[in-house]
């Protein structure tokens, strides 16, 4: 029977904790110290997020251009105008009742119906609706041109 090496070894109060190395899980088919969390071996192609071989983003090259200012701006008054339709449209709804409470889903599960006709689910919502219309509103005072 071979012995299994001990994964926890005990310290004893003579030992100086500077020699003591990180254990490593043990690699089938391979030779003691070669694994991949033995601390010893030096891949050079290993992913270390600290260390100077880790992937780095590409710069930027001087060549790429920002969009044009026209397609900024339509982009921007498109986003303004998403945000204040879809912010009406959920402030709205829950307060309409042809909507909100004679829907296929209302009468298909009544449960559903008992918690979204709550006054403060409604008001909830609504307000999720006013956040997004400051957001619409917000991208239109807080816009600058990107000229690169």
């Amino acid at each position: 029977m071979r012995a299994q090496p001990n994964l926890f070894p005990k310290p004893s109060l003579s030992s100086d904790p500077r020699s003591m190395r990180p254990l490593t899980a043990p690699v089938f088919g391979a030779s003691a110290g070669s694994g991949p969390l033995d601390p010893t071996s030096h891949d050079e192609h290993r992913f270390d997020e600290f260390s100077s071989n880790a992937r780095r983003p590409a710069p930027i090259s001087a060549s790429s251009k920002p969009a044009p200012i026209w397609l900024q701006r339509i982009s921007l008054f498109v986003l303004v105008m998403f945000c204040i339709y879809l912010g009406a449209l959920v402030t709205i709804l829950p307060w309409w009742p042809r909507v909100w409470e004679q829907n296929p889903l209302m009468l298909a599960y009544p449960w559903v119906a008992a918690v979204l006709n709550n006054g403060m689910v409604r008001g909830v919502i609504s307000g999720i609706g006013l956040l997004d219309i400051w957001i619409g509103i917000s991208e239109a005072i807080h816009y600058r041109d990107y000229r690169g």
